[in-house]
């Protein structure tokens, strides 16, 4: 869709569309739609990314809380949101040998018990050699910084979401948003 129609759109309309760009977290499209009208798909991307940072160390939790594990019990089940789904297929995590599974899932519940929350990482940006190696990696960080890893990961997550649904003139890699300062979501 076109960004006008993006401005265009009321409250409801706005969120049954941009509900789920942060994972079971439609609150984040709910605080940003006052901002309208958004410039571009950077401008909305930004908005969702400054909501996210001011939250308080529980609210970011709880954006972490939302996301499934990693072809965890919802995947196997058929649970996951249309998106979800689309981004492990793409990152291989539907191909796991019985071993990678298994060790998968030892590490998901190692990562939970440490954390509270599930390891979250852009799958669409990664094949599951790379996340099984970031989960053994991460769960070497403390609660701080797995909070703010996993953060930027929703983001980028985010901006891969935002870029399948809004038209988004001068965004010549698909895969990344930058901000305006040049940084990577």
């Amino acid at each position: 869709m076109q960004m006008s129609e993006v401005n265009a759109m009321n409250y409801e309309e706005f969120i049954a569309v941009f509900g789920n760009t942060v994972e079971h977290c439609s609150l984040c499209a709910a605080a940003v739609w006052r901002y309208r009208p958004f410039r571009d798909v950077r401008h909305l991307h930004d908005e969702i990314c400054k909501f996210l940072d001011d939250l308080p160390l529980a609210g970011r939790e709880g954006v972490l809380r939302s996301h499934p594990d990693l072809a965890g019990r919802l995947a196997k089940e058929g649970k996951l949101t249309q998106e979800s789904q689309m981004e492990q297929r793409a990152a291989g995590m539907g191909d796991l040998t019985p071993k990678e599974s298994t060790d998968l899932a030892i590490l998901n519940f190692s990562y939970r018990e440490k954390f509270g929350f599930p390891f979250v990482i852009c799958a669409r940006r990664n094949k599951k050699e790379a996340i099984m190696e970031g989960l053994k990696t991460r769960l070497n960080n403390s609660l701080e910084v797995e909070v703010e890893k996993g953060l930027e990961e929703v983001k980028k997550i985010c901006s891969l979401r935002l870029l399948d649904l809004v038209e988004h003139e001068g965004v010549k890699n698909r895969l990344l948003i930058l901000h305006a300062d040049g940084n990577d979501c």
